[in-house]
């Protein structure tokens, strides 16, 4: 009977290692897991400032966002990503790429322009007025949206234009729905600058993110 029981005890032993090894490694899988992820939310905020010091011209600014996609898929691919590859990217986008930022802002403005123009009662008739305002903003959300995903897109090498085409392509026919996820993004930025202006910085970071993650969604690494 003291051997059958010294049996049982010493044959239990084994299983209850395996489940607390198990265990353990569960544990720690999910513990860098969640440091992953916080790495990568703190590459956002860094990323955030990046892309806000370098879109300041203005002009800079679709090269500046495509920087910062760039950054943040070589840093979920484990590549070097610091501040000079970031600087290097950047300089490479905006030295090929500011001739199709300059027509998006001027897209934008013109669009703006007949937002004012319908909201300022020039226009006879309330509504055709609310007609042509609600296009233009639904157009002016279009663009701003083909110009993140032509941004996010784009890659070293690439042809802006080319890029481009296949954005919208790929914006409003193979991925409609990716579109209209990225489109809560540029709202969210505008709400969180309104709020407290500090914010813009890591709302763009976070922006950059979902742009990645929508060209992930549709299979582009």
């Amino acid at each position: 009977m003291g051997a059958a029981s010294t049996g049982s005890a010493g044959g239990s032993t084994p299983g209850g290692d395996v489940g607390s090894t198990a265990a353990g490694t569960g544990a720690a899988v999910d513990r860098r897991s969640l440091a992953d992820r916080f790495a990568l939310f703190a590459e956002c905020l860094l990323v955030g400032v990046w892309l806000l010091l370098a879109a300041l011209p203005l002009v800079t600014a679709l090269p500046a966002f495509a920087a910062a996609c760039g950054h943040l898929r070589r840093h979920l691919a484990a590549e070097r990503a610091g501040w000079r590859e970031f600087a290097a990217e950047w300089a490479t986008a905006v030295r090929t790429g500011w001739r199709f930022s300059l027509l998006w802002w001027a897209a934008l403005a013109l669009l703006a322009f007949d937002l004012r123009v319908a909201s300022s009662g020039v226009l006879p008739g309330g509504p055709v007025a609310v007609a042509v305002g609600a296009v233009a903003a639904v157009a002016a959300l279009a663009v701003v949206v083909t110009g993140l995903r032509t941004a996010a897109l784009w890659r070293p090498g690439a042809d802006w234009a080319r890029t481009g085409r296949a954005a919208i392509r790929r914006a409003w026919r193979a991925d409609p729905g990716g579109s209209l996820l990225l489109a809560g993004g540029p709202a969210v930025t505008a709400v969180a600058a309104w709020m407290l202006p500090p914010l813009i910085a890591p709302a763009l970071g976070c922006l950059a993110a979902c742009a990645v993650a929508v060209e992930r969604r549709h299979g582009h690494p």
